[in-house]
């Protein structure tokens, strides 16, 4: 599905949805300070957060394939699973899935309708639901939608950080913790420290948690203070040698504690085979391209920190014998260009420049940073232009081409692949 699919009454219901704050796409600077407004939200929806039990997924990169792992295995296992994550690549039903299928666009329409009229009843009484956001509405639905279709246990990521997010509204039994890297500082903070902070206020009292980070990791730390003095089960899962090993060994954890409160649960449920039935669009998703009868390889990945863009290319050196890689690329203005860019610089890739949206850096500024380090670059007008000029590059040097430094990037070149 695209956005040019969606139904009629879908396109009525997100016009009205796309007429509050999104914080998804503007500077985040002066984000809200409170869960006032969709704690307000939910009491007047009859409080559809505390019929299902929650696991709550946070953290700098891997959130959404470690809720996806968790999905696979739990509906392996027959408890019937809710998935809510952020943001979608092709369409918005991928945001809300029930037992692996995105809800239906009219069900995702009603729970955005019905939404909506707590926040216009919020705004005639001046309650806080008055100030609710495009994602409050969002996560309002997703929690409505739990509810209909009878969830038992509910999978949910944060959409930025954790402590102030509209998520944080679940009393999650399980808590997650990917892992703690520069971003947002704006909002976050500027350490690790800080963002460790605002990651683990998601942890609840007596609930289980569950990081690779360790004690010796100034993130680990902070996460395993707010643990104890909750007196949360903190779990180090092992960190792994790729992505997936990573994520799979955090999730495997989550199971174990998700056995000890449920029962019939545990790791045997996420073998290899369910493991790799797990695809989502944009993160570490492979295709191939045909240019002037060559056939390019291509890979669709997210990764906006350089901790993580450097995982991805080592991941993918095993799978792709082709040389050289040609990458699109796409970087908000609060992420860690200079970063990411070095990244590329050392796996000697070419890069062509060019924008998401009104949150990425000029493609002019990106170009710059790339001469002043020495890495090799030129820019296109839109992504489009720059996809296209990355095949017939690849294609000429029988190389390959990543679409990478964000997942709107990705959605955008998804219309041209």
């Amino acid at each position: 599905m695209d956005e040019f699919s969606y139904s009629q009454q879908l396109i009525e219901v997100l016009s009205q949805l796309d007429a509050l704050t999104n914080w998804e796409e503007r500077p985040r600077g002066g984000m809200r300070v409170n869960l006032d407004p969709i704690a307000d939200l939910m009491l007047r929806l009859g409080e559809p957060h505390k019929r299902f039990q929650s696991i709550h997924v946070a953290g700098t990169k891997g959130k959404s394939s470690t809720c996806a792992l968790l999905e696979a295995a739990l509906m392996k296992g027959n408890i019937r699973i809710g998935r809510y994550t952020s943001p979608h690549v092709d369409h918005i039903c991928e945001r809300i899935s029930i037992s692996g299928h995105p809800v239906p666009e009219l069900d995702l329409a009603n729970a955005i309708t019905a939404a909506l009229a707590a926040l216009r009843a919020a705004r005639t009484a001046g309650t806080s639901a008055k100030d609710a956001t495009w994602f409050d509405i969002l996560t309002a639905s997703a929690f409505l939608l739990f509810q209909k279709y009878n969830v038992e246990w509910a999978i949910v990521e944060t959409g930025l950080g954790g402590r102030l997010d509209s998520t944080n509204i679940v009393a999650s039994d399980v808590q997650v913790i990917t892992n703690v890297e520069l971003e947002h500082t704006e909002v976050l903070g500027s350490t690790r420290s800080q963002i460790a902070f605002e990651k683990a206020g998601i942890i609840k009292q007596g609930s289980h948690v569950i990081t690779p980070l360790s004690g010796t990791d100034e993130a680990g730390r902070v996460i395993e203070a707010r643990a104890k003095e909750l007196g949360a089960t903190l779990t180090r899962s092992a960190p792994g040698a790729t992505i997936l090993e990573r994520n799979k060994n955090a999730a495997r954890q989550v199971l174990k504690a998700v056995n000890l409160l449920n029962g019939n649960i545990g790791d045997w449920l996420l073998d290899d085979d369910t493991a790799a039935s797990t695809k989502l669009p944009g993160r570490l998703e492979f295709c191939t391209a045909e240019v002037n009868g060559t056939m390019v390889p291509v890979v669709f990945d997210g990764a906006h920190v350089p901790f993580n863009l450097a995982a991805v290319l080592a991941d993918i050196e095993g799978k792709i014998s082709a040389q050289p890689c040609v990458a699109v690329v796409a970087i908000a203005i609060d992420k860690d260009a200079d970063g990411l860019l070095r990244v590329l610089l050392d796996r000697n890739v070419q890069a062509i420049f060019t924008t998401a949206n009104s949150r990425s850096r000029s493609s002019q500024d990106l170009h710059d940073l790339a001469k002043r380090i020495g890495l090799r670059s030129s820019t296109a007008e839109n992504p489009g232009s720059a996809y296209l000029a990355a095949l017939h590059q690849a294609s000429e040097q029988r190389g390959w081409v990543l679409v990478t430094g964000s997942l709107y990037l990705v959605s955008l070149v998804h219309q041209f692949a």
